[in-house]
């Protein structure tokens, strides 16, 4: 049975939040910088395990995992030598916390060197020179944690019911929010850039595809309250007005995202199943509005222990598509002789696949097209039917010349079929 949602007050504990935030920028900017690049910048994240937030091993050293534990209210690395490092989660400035960090990254055996300049905050300040004293509490950042938990399970529940393209449920240490990304295999328009600290590069790399995407914001950035959002990339016509679950989510014309009160959530009678309907409808809305293939993108979501039954969409198997004797006899492959036109062709599970030719003189013909549908892909069809032309060639005795791409690409794998082409 799930544990009751915590409750989440961000005006109450709102400098520990901004403390916690660059923090895990100063931890996250050193994964960045050791490790290589990631689509859509997912190699820089943090994910959250049940003592708190974590980095993954880091490509530096014997490879160094770093662990916010928000339990012990601790910073731990481990290295691939069992090597532990430590140092407490107190109130600190930012520059004590971040001369800690690289102190703790040395004794590793890593690398400490990155980026010093916090990204996507207002008036950013170096790391090393902001010496303003931050309160850190404890309690605060505990509930903080036990909501990320509740957020992350059901944000992976939701994960489970798409076949297409989805970011693992990670935390952006530049925004500070918890996001879920869901992609229509579409490429975007180029995104125009402009996010305060944030170089364009990595916002045009970050929405190069049609996206639609959910998350979690602790409280900041516009909103003096946490809360979840969805937003879709680019934006559909009418997705603003599209009706979604539940009560309590509206569209937040500011931010250009529909959002919805954490505590709307928190709240309500399922927590599990409110947030839930939130990012599905939000996700239905951005996908039939931009015309997304949601026949092949959509499945039921997962249950523990029970396999996705299969596409039953997909065409049966042939009973024995890849075996010698079927590809060397070629006597159901047929042939519609013209005077001047003709093709080969072939029949499987009722589909047709074709390659087509022409005459060019008394003994001479010209392939010139070969069509295979995707269903009969993969069965080497299309090689039987050019098999087929070689041999009635060698009876005949003319010449052929492969126009088609596909004809001419078979015949120049197959050496020993090349006594008919015709010679300059």
């Amino acid at each position: 049975m799930n544990r009751p949602w915590p409750e989440l007050d961000y005006l109450s504990w709102r400098e520990t939040c901004s403390a916690l935030h660059l923090y895990l920028q100063i931890a996250g900017k050193y994964r960045l910088a050791q490790t290589p690049w990631l689509n859509h910048s997912w190699h820089a994240t943090f994910y959250v395990t049940p003592r708190g937030l974590t980095s993954s091993p880091i490509p530096d050293g014997s490879g160094i995992e770093i662990l916010f534990d928000f339990h012990d209210h601790r910073v731990l690395g481990m290295n691939g030598e069992g090597a532990v490092s430590s140092f407490a989660l107190e109130p600190m400035t930012v520059s004590a916390f971040h001369a800690a960090f690289l102190q703790l990254v040395t004794a590793l055996g890593g690398t400490p060197v990155f980026n010093g300049q916090p990204n996507e905050v207002p008036y950013p300040i170096p790391f090393a020179e902001d010496d303003r004293e931050r309160p850190y509490d404890g309690a605060a950042v505990h509930c903080f944690h036990q909501g990320l938990i509740a957020i992350d399970r059901v944000f992976k529940q939701f994960r489970t019911g798409f076949l297409g393209k989805s970011s693992p449920v990670h935390l952006f240490w530049g925004s500070f929010d918890l996001a879920v990304t869901r992609f229509s295999g579409r490429r975007a328009t180029r995104h125009r850039g402009g996010i305060p600290a944030l170089p364009d590069s990595v916002a045009q790399e970050a929405y190069d595809r049609e996206v639609s995407s959910a998350g979690f914001w602790p409280g900041g950035g516009g909103l003096d309250y946490p809360a979840f959002y969805a937003y879709a990339y680019p934006t559909p016509g009418g997705y603003r007005a599209a009706a979604v679950q539940p009560e309590g989510a509206f569209w937040h014309e500011p931010l250009g995202e529909f959002i919805l009160p954490y505590e709307a959530v928190q709240s309500s009678a399922d927590p599990d199943a409110a947030l839930l309907s939130f990012l599905t409808s939000t996700y239905e809305a951005a996908a039939e509005l931009g015309r997304w293939d949601r026949e092949g993108l959509d499945c039921d979501h997962g249950e523990p222990g029970r396999v996705r039954p299969a596409d039953p969409h997909l065409p049966e198997a042939a009973s024995q598509p890849s075996a010698p004797e079927n590809l060397s006899n070629e006597s159901d492959v047929m042939r519609e002789d013209g005077p001047a036109k003709g093709r080969y062709r072939l029949i499987l599970d009722g589909v047709e696949a074709e390659m087509t030719y022409s005459r060019a003189g008394e003994g001479l013909i010209i392939i010139d097209h070969t069509e295979v549908p995707a269903a009969l892909r993969g069965r080497k069809v299309g090689e039987r039917l050019v098999r087929r032309a070689v041999e009635d060639a060698r009876r005949d005795g003319i010449a052929l010349i492969p126009l088609c791409p596909f004809a001419k690409a078979q015949i120049d794998r197959h050496p020993e079929w090349q006594d008919v082409l015709r010679r300059s």
